[in-house]
């Protein structure tokens, strides 16, 4: 049963959720968990879980509820995801903790995109599913919010060492979320009454003294400035010693850098590029792209003029051609699981190759002797038949593997030079990419 992740979806950003409540660990869990399960069916609406995974996924109907968290019981745990097949992408996971750790329903959740939110009846009814769930499991506190901005704010930690914010917690408020709850000691810390009169869209003290705090009518608009400064008043009525001009710069400066930018990446590798902005987080996203933007690799200098070629001293050039191939048949017996395009040896592989090698962090993941050993003579090698195949290039043998060339052309390409270089580092497998080789050589073969 497939169900949709974040990966299946343009990239963007998502609502966190995260709550921990207390339950009766020595009730019959059917029915500890019936209210739990009764608020999600009624209030998640379009974004409900429509399979349940534990040891194998189910079609997500209350008895196979009970029958996951049972296959996954240990003595201290249960855990079990909630998931959809359609969108938005929902990514829930539900964790009971059992004594001797201290009893807790430990929920986390993910709908992505966030913009899903941006109608209010879809947020009106997350709030009320989370009031119901800490009315009946009351929490020291709860948040729904950004994942990117949770991510630039150092959420749950802000910046305290983690053995400090293991230790204590949320023992203040240092950061406000679109949804907050409230336990009792946080509330007296800060004290009812100034909670309660916080500038907010929503404050409401929940019958077991818990307060939920809802600060827009959406999570969407967070980033808005309109929403900053919301969230900085509150704040800052909530934490006295706070500045609110200092707060409020602190989240400008945070949605600036979730603001847009628009990829406008070294032609020849864009699609390289874009594919390499996958891998990195939501929040550090649009700062990734600036980079790339003002990014250019150098160019290429693996190259001898035609006329200053290096002719071929091997007794049999047919055998030694045979040999470059064999080799590059080694790149493709590692990759073609992964990558079946590798077989195509086109330059659209070659970009794949350039892709698998980045992801992989292979310059830093295998150790040295065996990537000079085996890879760089597979990688140039596989360079050279697709410059043969596709640019009409012609193998020039030599003993010398960093002397090797293929002639396209005007030039002379030494793949096996540009495949050591390569793969010095995950940086060098952009700055000396084999797609960037291959177009060079494509600009240069008339």
């Amino acid at each position: 049963m497939k169900v949709l992740r974040s990966h299946d979806l343009d990239a963007a950003d998502s609502l966190r959720f995260t709550f921990e409540g207390d339950f009766d660990h020595q009730a019959a869990l059917e029915l500890e968990l019936t209210p739990f399960l009764q608020a999600l069916e009624e209030y998640a609406g379009e974004w409900m879980p429509d399979v349940v995974g534990g040891k194998r996924r189910r079609k997500y109907v209350r008895a196979a509820i009970w029958k996951a968290l049972e296959e996954e019981r240990s003595e201290r745990i249960s855990r079990i995801g909630l998931y959809r097949t359609k969108w938005p992408a929902l990514d829930m996971t539900v964790r009971l903790w059992f004594p001797p750790l201290l009893p807790q329903l430990d929920v986390s959740i993910h709908v992505q995109p966030l913009h899903f939110f941006v109608k209010e009846e879809r947020s009106r009814e997350f709030v009320a599913m989370v009031r119901a769930w800490a009315s009946r499991y009351p929490v020291s506190y709860a948040a729904a919010h950004s994942l990117a901005d949770r991510d630039l704010a150092n959420f749950p930690s802000f910046g305290r060492d983690k053995a400090v914010w293991h230790r204590d917690g949320f023992d203040k408020i240092y950061e406000l979320c679109w949804l907050n709850v409230f336990g009792p000691r946080l509330v007296e810390t800060v004290g009812r009454e100034r909670m309660l009169s916080t500038p907010a869209h929503l404050v409401e003290e929940l019958p077991n003294g818990c307060i939920l705090l809802v600060l827009r009518p959406t999570p969407a608009d967070f980033a808005s400035d309109e929403a900053r400064q919301i969230q900085a008043r509150a704040h800052v009525h909530l934490r006295p010693d706070l500045d609110l001009p200092t707060v409020l710069s602190t989240l400008r400066e945070r949605s600036d850098a979730l603001a847009p930018v628009e990829p406008r990446f070294y032609p020849d590798l864009a699609p390289l590029l874009l594919r390499t902005l996958d891998r990195s987080a939501v929040h550090e996203r649009q700062r990734r792209i600036a980079e790339l933007n003002a990014w250019r690799p150098p160019e290429p200098e693996e190259w001898l003029p035609a006329g200053a070629t290096l002719p071929s001293d091997v007794e049999d050039p047919e055998r030694a051609r045979e040999h470059y191939g064999d080799l590059a048949e080694h790149l493709v017996a590692l990759l073609h699981s992964d990558m079946p395009s590798v077989f195509e040896e086109t330059p659209e592989s070659l970009t794949d190759v350039d892709f698998y090698f980045w992801r992989e962090e292979f310059p830093k993941s295998r150790l040295r002797d065996a990537i000079e050993a085996h890879a760089v003579p597979a990688i140039g090698a596989y360079l050279g038949e697709v410059l043969v195949r596709n640019l009409g290039g012609r193998w020039i043998p030599r003993r010398k593997l960093e002397e090797v060339q293929v002639l396209v052309g005007n030039r002379a390409w030494l793949p096996f030079v540009r495949a050591r270089r390569y793969m010095r580092s995950c940086q060098a497998l952009l700055d000396y990419s084999l797609t960037q080789l291959y177009r060079e050589a494509e600009r240069h073969r008339a």
